[in-house]
């Protein structure tokens, strides 16, 4: 089969297409053929090996323990473990691997059983594998991080993108008041994913707006914790969803100095909560993104695209 393959650290460049062998599923394994699979980031630190913490969680040290990356998949089961009963061949489904060796940028994974949720109805491939990841980091960032109530006034920063869009949609369906910050060109996206209100922050400061806020969720982390925290109502929460040394490490002290809350959101793949967004797409709650759609050769391509910081919504590879 043809998977894109790096055996080195560094820039997209290290990715090539190879030829591997088809992998056998174990008795608890499912065999899938992948149709379409997203890019995150964080699949981007991972080729990178940066920062080098992305090391130090045991993904290689000196070079990639895994050689194919890519984590979100959609795709049809083709053959299943003798101890597999849940699903069968031809059953479409979707996944988050960051658990079990990703593999995502190739024709076929052998995954447990475990981590597959049976696909979206009313979703194709290619937007189903926009969902595991960005949509499971909005939802557990909103949700359990933040633990947003039904009319609570939310500010996502850093909407327009891949998990941004997600969390817009989430926070509405969940009963959030939204605010949205972006950039002009992508205003008009935001308010038709349901943002109540948005900010264009390049024609305005939103942290010396007088607005306070309920929950702040925070893709970008592109301002200090302390401005954040200006905005929030006296039991506000703020959560970074991008890296912030400040909330990740001064959060638990800030959060006992003055009531408010500032932490950090560490995503765990779950498939409950994968469940959970199938349910909030099949009622039409939930509609993922889609910015552009590259070949399985051109996975370096759709890196360098979503590195540019020019996307909006999800960057999805076609694996067929």
């Amino acid at each position: 089969m043809k998977a894109m393959v790096y055996t080195k650290y560094g820039s997209p460049d290290v990715l090539h297409l190879q030829d591997v062998a088809k992998p056998t599923p174990q008795a608890e394994d499912v065999l899938v053929k992948i149709q379409a699979a997203s890019i995150n980031f964080g699949d981007k630190a991972l080729v990178k090996g940066e920062p080098f913490l992305v090391r130090l969680m045991g993904y290689g040290l000196f070079k990639p323990k895994h050689t194919i990356p890519g984590g979100d998949i959609a795709g049809r089961v083709e053959a299943v473990g003798s101890n597999v009963k849940q699903f069968q061949p031809g059953d479409e489904v979707f996944a988050d691997l960051g658990e079990c060796g990703f593999g995502a940028y190739a024709e076929y994974v052998a995954v447990p059983a475990s981590v597959l949720v049976q696909k979206p109805v009313n979703l194709p491939f290619e937007e189903a594998a926009a969902v595991p990841q960005a949509a499971v980091v909005a939802l557990q960032g909103l949700r359990d991080k933040g633990q947003i109530q039904p009319g609570h006034k939310v500010l996502i920063n850093g909407a327009s993108g891949g998990v941004g869009t997600f969390a817009v949609q989430i926070a509405k369906a969940l009963g959030g008041e939204v605010t949205a910050v972006c950039s002009t060109k992508n205003l008009d996206l935001v308010r038709a994913i349901g943002a109540d209100q948005v900010i264009d922050y390049t024609q305005a400061d939103f942290t010396q707006g007088e607005q306070r806020y309920d929950l702040i969720f925070d893709i970008v982390a592109n301002r200090f914790v302390s401005e954040y925290m200006r905005m929030l109502t006296p039991q506000g929460s703020y959560v970074a969803c991008a890296f912030n040394a400040t909330s990740l490490f001064l959060g638990p002290f800030i959060s006992k100095k003055n009531g408010k809350k500032a932490s950090s959101l560490v995503h765990k793949p779950n498939r409950a909560d994968l469940v959970f967004m199938k349910e909030l797409i099949e009622a039409g709650k939930v509609t993922p993104v889609i910015d552009k759609c590259f070949p399985l050769s051109e996975v370096a391509e759709g890196m360098r695209w979503l590195e540019n910081g020019r996307h909006h919504g999800k960057v999805v590879i076609n694996c067929i």
